[in-house]
């Protein structure tokens, strides 16, 4: 069924919906109304990594209900990822686990459709976030975690700059009825100023590279 809940806040809680936008890609608010166009992009096998994979419309509306209610009870915050040249979704991403007392959130129930991968709008969005997590909503951690199986998306937190702190065995059982084990990763609010530079620069070598080809095109 669909979310019919009304969007709330706790008492004193700064996590509220944002749009953020960059150069290649912007992050608006999720809503329930985003599930067919998400169902549209998502392939076969871009969630299989996940716990409960997604696999058909059903499954994408109670992936969206879920992020929706963990939202209203204010330990969430979602966003669709649109890919400004097109202004297609393109994916999903979320703040989750958050923990004002503590100043901690985690950035996670990430993925993309597979014609984006490895481009530069997931890199982008990782920034947004991480921008509006050290420098709005003041963190002092912020969390990665992913299937120890996964092997793409452990080498991508890495590439980010976030460091390992370990691996969490038998952590999540999975809808196949595997034992997941879950790696974490995190960044400190001491260690954002390098990781910025870092993904500023994975940016502009990127964009870079994007017009050389380009000219090379027009020959």
């Amino acid at each position: 069924a669909e979310y019919m809940g009304e969007l709330s806040w706790l008492p004193g809680s700064m996590w509220r919906p944002v749009t953020l936008i960059g150069k290649v890609v912007r992050l608006e608010p999720l809503q329930s109304s985003h599930v067919p166009a998400l169902m549209s992009t998502h392939g076969v096998g871009t969630t299989q990594y996940f716990p409960q994979p997604l696999q058909n419309m059903s499954d994408m509306q109670q992936f969206v209900d879920a992020a929706l209610q963990l939202q209203c009870n204010g330990s969430a915050l979602s966003f669709v990822t649109i890919d400004l040249a097109s202004n297609s979704v393109v994916g999903t991403t979320r703040f989750g686990n958050i923990d004002t007392a503590n100043r901690r959130a985690e950035i996670g129930w990430t993925w993309i459709g597979s014609k984006w991968r490895r481009s530069a709008v997931n890199t982008e969005a990782k920034l947004l976030m991480l921008q509006h997590g050290f420098e709005t909503e003041q963190c002092a951690r912020i969390e990665f975690k992913t299937d120890a199986l996964n092997v793409t998306s452990r080498a991508a937190i890495a590439r980010l700059g976030a460091k390992e702190e370990g691996t969490l065995r038998k952590h999540v059982l999975t809808a196949s009825g595997r034992w997941r084990d879950t790696v974490y990763f995190s960044i400190l609010d001491t260690e954002w100023a390098d990781v910025r530079r870092r993904l500023n620069a994975m940016l502009q070598q990127g964009s870079r590279a994007a017009a050389s080809s380009a000219q090379v095109a027009q020959l």
